[in-house]
């Protein structure tokens, strides 16, 4: 099953500002299930990519919330990957959640992602 998921950054991720909760050890646990990751945050495109560089992660697509830009909008990536299940996971209920319902996303807070099978390293 192909899964795409998508990560706000500030209040998601370890690395935001403020952090999150999820580690990027986790996001790369994802990537080496295979699944497409990403990022969709109000941060311009060049932060969020040095954000996956300095982790030394090949992140599969950016995306910047609000852009007028149709390839680095979240909603273009449903064209862009065939995936089974596309999430978005991020902290805020304005931006993240209405935001990825109206893109056809499926939504987690990251508390909720935490607890996922995704992050579990496989044996």
């Amino acid at each position: 099953m192909s899964i795409l998921i998508s990560f706000d950054i500030d209040g998601t991720l370890e690395v935001g500002d403020p952090p999150g909760e999820l580690t990027m050890e986790m996001v790369r646990i994802a990537k080496s299930k295979g699944i497409i990751i990403g990022s969709c945050s109000d941060r311009i495109a060049s932060s969020q990519r040095r954000i996956w560089d300095e982790h030394d992660i090949q992140a599969d697509f950016i995306c910047v919330k609000g852009s007028p830009m149709e390839e680095l909008r979240l909603e273009y990536m449903k064209t862009k990957f065939d995936a089974e299940e596309y999430w978005h996971i991020g902290d805020r209920e304005d931006l993240d959640r209405q935001m990825a319902l109206r893109c056809g996303f499926q939504f987690l807070w990251p508390h909720e992602a935490a607890t996922k099978d995704w992050f579990i390293p496989s044996d």
